[in-house]
């Protein structure tokens, strides 16, 4: 299970339509929609500053939220659709899902490295590439998983770790079809540069070779 769900707090939005839409958007809120679920859709209002710094964070609707309304039990949502000023591109509504324990949403969940001190690539000099910090996942609303684990003690300087390497938790799979790399360990820079350098040297002589055989 994931260890924090961020909380979004919203307030009951007394009144429906387009008035007290607009009433909400002079007083420094978004008006919204919570639907879905075995209740009825609840009208809402989130605070401008506090919407804005989240959709400016990324991810918002791959996120989910505990959403905190007083008078109404918290709920787990996931944001269905914001909708935006066409002109100054801000958010103007937002529809959120109420989730059930089954029901399955995509997010994105952080990778946790393990093994480094036993990296015989990392030993050698090498370095750890994370090429991928998170991976999207297909999960479950009830059985949402802090993080997927990698293990590179046994990984040496080329080689890398895919997702099909990796043990997902129980009804868990990617959102990507092929076997897409999430780490490797890459030489140091400085044999890199050596290794470019024979490159080039082994080609001026091919390219000398040549010549003398013209």
């Amino acid at each position: 299970m994931a260890g924090e769900i961020p909380d979004l707090v919203a307030q009951e939005r007394t009144g429906t339509g387009k008035g007290a839409a607009r009433q909400a958007r002079r007083d420094g809120m978004v008006p919204g929609i919570v639907f879905g679920g075995d209740n009825d859709p609840l009208p809402i209002n989130i605070p401008f500053n506090e919407l804005f710094h989240k959709l400016k964070a990324g991810r918002f609707k791959a996120t989910l939220f505990n959403m905190k309304v007083e008078g109404h039990d918290d709920v787990r949502v996931i944001c269905r659709d914001v909708q935006r000023d066409i002109v100054k591109d801000l958010p103007t509504h937002v529809d959120f899902m109420r989730l059930r324990r089954t029901t399955k949403i995509n997010l994105f969940i952080p990778v946790e490295v393990v093994g480094e001190e036993n990296c015989p690539g990392l030993r050698k000099g090498g370095v750890l590439s994370l090429v991928r910090p998170e991976v999207e996942l297909v999960v479950t609303a009830g059985d949402i998983p802090d993080h997927i684990t990698i293990d590179v003690s046994g990984l040496n300087i080329g080689d890398s770790i895919t997702i099909s390497s990796v043990d997902l938790p129980q009804g868990a799979k990617p959102t990507i079809d092929r076997d897409f790399v999430i780490a490797n360990i890459s030489a140091p820079s400085g044999l890199r540069a050596a290794d470019d350098e024979e490159e080039e040297v082994a080609a001026d002589e091919v390219e000398a070779i040549e010549v003398n055989d013209d």
